[in-house]
């Protein structure tokens, strides 16, 4: 199972010494990440034609898409890990302007230190996280309605906490200078969230593909059963997971509000789109076990070029939900390509 479970999440050979011998371009493109950097080469060189004498390729239209893609991509990736195990987390929606919210009202409205409403917004991600783990992992409901069900629950008490601690619920809030430029600041135009990001990224490209508690996430995925009898804490990993999605969604409304100076109570239905599409364009599969980071990160990039830099570009901006759903089922078509690629792979080195 283990040797399943890393393959697919990977593409490589589940040998050790092939797995230590290097790059191999052959394992590269039976992985989902394959499929993800074509879509992503592909979207960029087509608005890079259309949006050529519009500065698509000038600094500003660079910036445009990748700082919208750093707030999506800090939250997209847990979600990946979490539809790698065959769970998904819809809440994130709710939680972004809840740890907004927070910031803004602890730190801004009752002048305690930032890292306090900082801190105070990871806990209250953390703790939606761990209502929603310990839901799923103890009914047999179904994560996505265990997580509808907190969206709206998270939204509505955000809405009722601001009205009841600031009577309003949008709130502005200005960070001290240090703090503005390390989680809110500017480095020729990249937003500080940016290198937050790629930080995360790293640290998430380690745990899944280099420790050994990754293999257990694609064990989830492919046979939760076996996974369990393999002597893998699922309860705990799948908590953990949970309040890792909502901590980071968290995180990224901190990051907003210092970034942007204020804060909104209403909840962001359409981070929900943007991270599930994101997670699916990078090639993580609906039904679990396969998948990997970087696919994600080309996942996250391709959809913020479509979304956010089509005003650089000559294409008619109502076209780019279209774009959207045609590149949206073109990746599921591809997953399953890639898939079989490397499932069929593996078994061929077996024999």
């Amino acid at each position: 199972m283990t040797d399943t479970s890393s393959t697919s999440g990977s593409g490589e050979t589940p040998k050790a010494e092939e797995m230590s011998a290097g790059f191999s371009f052959g394992d590269f493109l039976r992985s989902p990440a394959a499929g993800a950097l074509m879509g992503f080469v592909v979207v960029f060189c087509v608005f890079a034609v259309f949006g050529f004498s519009r500065n698509f390729l000038s600094i500003p239209g660079v910036t445009t898409w990748v700082n919208f893609a750093s707030l999506v991509g800090i939250i997209a990736i847990p979600v990946g890990f979490l539809m790698i195990a065959g769970e998904l987390d819809i809440s994130t929606g709710a939680v972004l302007p809840a740890g907004a919210m927070t910031v803004a009202i602890v730190s801004g409205h009752y002048d305690l230190p930032v890292l306090v409403g900082i801190l105070a917004a990871l806990g209250v991600g953390a703790l939606v996280g761990f209502i929603n783990g310990f839901i799923v992992t103890r009914t047999e409901v179904p994560s996505f309605i265990v997580t509808l069900a907190t969206l709206f629950a998270v939204a509505g008490l955000t809405l009722y906490l601001s009205i009841l601690f600031i009577n309003n619920t949008n709130s502005f809030y200005h960070a001290p200078d240090w703090a503005k430029s390390l989680f809110g600041g500017k480095v020729y135009g990249f937003n500080s969230s940016v290198f937050w990001w790629l930080a995360l990224v790293a640290a998430f490209y380690f745990f899944l593909h280099k420790s050994p508690k990754g293999s257990w996430v694609f064990a989830l995925g492919g046979d939760q059963e076996s996974a369990r009898n393999a002597g893998i804490p699922v309860r705990k990993l799948k908590i953990s997971l949970f309040m890792l999605c909502s901590t980071c969604a968290a995180f990224a409304g901190a990051l907003q509000v210092i970034t942007f100076n204020s804060a909104t109570s209403q909840a962001n239905f359409g981070l929900i789109f943007n991270t599930i599409i994101s997670v699916v364009v990078g090639g993580v599969l609906l039904t679990g076990g396969f998948g990997t980071v970087m696919g994600i990160v080309f996942g996250v990039l391709t959809l913020s070029i479509v979304t956010q830099a089509i005003g650089f570009t000559e294409i008619d901006r109502n076209l780019s939900f279209l774009i959207i759903g045609v590149m949206l089922l073109i990746a599921v078509l591809m997953n399953d390509t890639f898939r079989n690629l490397a499932t069929s792979w593996s078994t061929s080195k077996k024999k």
